[in-house]
């Protein structure tokens, strides 16, 4: 949802004063998709939806993944993340700043990376054989693509 929002111009992204961006250098105007309540929003839609289809656990846990994305933001984030969509009743912003250390915050995320490829990979591969070599190639792009973004986002910072 940030994405097109960011395109609409609702929401922003900024260079942190006296740096060129990059890496770890933005602070985001994420006003409306990064509050903790606009994330638990988000997150129940997402997991109603998926519900339908894969039923109530898998709803739950896909639920459960969309909002860890605002806590793993929580722990990078300089205090730019809201409470209250909008940044209703001009509340304190939150966000512990693990950017403002790129190397330890590549290192969390690379951790993270990797152990979200395994955690699918492991849960993927046990069932029929067909699905286990599908689980195989979706486990490595996963981790590719995860790599992929971080040496990118490296090679910015």
């Amino acid at each position: 949802m940030f994405a097109p929002l960011l395109g609409a111009g609702v929401e922003s992204i900024e260079n942190v004063p006296g740096t060129s961006g990059g890496y770890g250098k933005a602070i985001i105007h994420a006003d409306w998709t990064h509050s903790l309540v606009g994330a638990l929003v988000l997150a129940a839609v997402f997991g109603l939806v998926a519900a339908r289809p894969w039923g109530r656990r898998a709803g739950l846990v896909l639920g459960a993944v969309v909002f860890s994305h605002w806590l793993l933001d929580l722990i990078v984030h300089r205090g730019d993340m809201p409470i209250l969509p909008g940044n209703a009743g001009d509340l304190p912003r939150l966000g512990f700043g693990l950017w403002k250390v790129p190397a330890a915050s590549i290192l969390v995320e690379l951790a993270l990376v990797v152990a979200g490829a395994w955690l699918y990979w492991r849960a993927a591969v046990q069932t029929t054989a067909a699905d286990a070599r599908r689980a195989n190639l979706l486990g490595l792009l996963i981790l590719g693509a995860g790599l992929i973004t971080l040496a990118v986002d490296a090679l910015v910072a």
